[in-house]
C-alpha cells in the first residue's frame, strides 16, 4: 500500500509577510522527505498562516480534514502537535474526529518530547489516544457537538483542496 500523507503547518501571523517564502520553504520540506520513498507520496501540503487558534477558523485545516472526510488522506503529517490544536480540549475533539471516520487517518508528528506515530503504533499509541479522546468527549459531549457542527459547517463551505 502507498500511503498518502499531507503536510500540514500553522504559522503565526507574522509569516503574512513572507507567506510565498513560508509555503514554498514547507512545501520543499515535504516533497523532500518523501521523494525517496516508496511506500508514501505526499499528496498536499497545507499552510495556515493566521492568528486564528480554533480549527474551525483555519482555512487549511479545514480543507485537509475534508479530504480526509473523502478518504483522501492516509496520514496528517506535522512539525508538531502544536499545529494540530492551541488546546488539550480541541486536540481531543480533532483526534476523536479524525478516529471516528469510516477512512484510517493516522497522524506523524516530530516532536521530541510529545512524539506521535500511529501508523507504526508502538506502544498502542493509536488506541490509547483513541480512548483518551473518547473519554474527554464522553465527558464534554455538549461542547463537542457544538464544535462538530462548526467544523462541518466550515469544511461544506471550503473548497476541497490546494494541489502541490
Amino acid at each position: 500500500m502507498v500511503y498518502r500523507v499531507a503536510g500540514y503547518v500553522k504559522l503565526a501571523k507574522l509569516w503574512e509577510r513572507r507567506r510565498d517564502a513560508a509555503i514554498k520553504l514547507h512545501n520543499d520540506y515535504f516533497r523532500q522527505k518523501y521523494e525517496n520513498t516508496s511506500d508514501f507520496e505526499l499528496a498536499h501540503v497545507y499552510v495556515d498562516i493566521t492568528g486564528q487558534k480554533t480549527i474551525t477558523k483555519r482555512q487549511e485545516m479545514i480543507r485537509l480534514l475534508k479530504l480526509c472526510i473523502y478518504a483522501e488522506v492516509d496520514i496528517i503529517d506535522v512539525p508538531t502537535k502544536a499545529y494540530l490544536a492551541a488546546n488539550m480540549e480541541e486536540f481531543c475533539f480533532l483526534l476523536h474526529f479524525l478516529f471516528s471516520l469510516n477512512h484510517r487517518v493516522d497522524i506523524v508528528t516530530e516532536d521530541a518530547d510529545y512524539h506521535i506515530d500511529t501508523l507504526t503504533n508502538r506502544k498502542n499509541v493509536r488506541e490509547t489516544l483513541k480512548e483518551m479522546a473518547a473519554e474527554y468527549v464522553s465527558l464534554s459531549n455538549e461542547r463537542y457537538d457544538k464544535w462538530h457542527t462548526q467544523l462541518i459547517a466550515a469544511i461544506e463551505k471550503v473548497s476541497p483542496q490546494r494541489m502541490l
